[in-house]
């Protein structure tokens, strides 16, 4: 019994170590990083589809509210999404996807330029270390410098 003690323990302890090594990279910490960030990222969307962008083009399409487009499946006819929720009914919530959708593709768009300028970046970073030839070996330096000093030896 105690060798399968003594071997679980050995494989915890290997699990810890993997796990330790794992979280230590730099990768994970830009990930969660990244995820704190997008969470954020994705309030301040959700405000500016809701906020900015949907109130006039509701006035462009004569003051219509996409949140309360909607259509109840079980029958009834509710003035707005929350009483026909509140009343238990099922509805499709065709504007709450249009704001999703819009959403969507600001984020993506968004998303999409941040990429570009990185990548951007990253070719003249690129650019500019393949312009700059690398120095010689330190080996080839000493052997030019022994050939040119055989070379003054025998020019008289």
């Amino acid at each position: 019994m105690a060798d399968y003690r003594k071997a679980a323990t050995e494989r915890a302890g290997g699990f810890i170590n993997e796990f330790r090594a794992f979280v230590s990279r730099g990768n994970v910490i830009d990930l969660a990083v990244g995820i704190i960030i997008g969470a954020a990222f994705t309030s301040i969307v959700s405000s500016l589809v809701k906020d900015i962008i949907m109130p006039p083009i509701g006035l462009a399409t004569g003051g219509v509210d996409f949140s309360n487009i909607f259509f109840t499946l079980s029958g009834g006819t509710y003035a707005t999404l929350d009483e026909a929720q509140k009343a238990g009914a099922a509805t499709l919530n065709v504007g709450l996807f249009l704001n999703a959708v819009v959403n969507f593709v600001i984020v993506a768009l968004a998303i999409f330029i941040l990429v570009k300028q990185l990548s951007r970046l990253q070719k003249k970073e690129a650019a500019k270390e393949a312009a700059a030839p690398a120095p010689p070996p330190r080996q080839e330096v000493l052997l030019e410098e022994i050939r040119d000093l055989l070379k003054a030896r025998k020019a008289p």
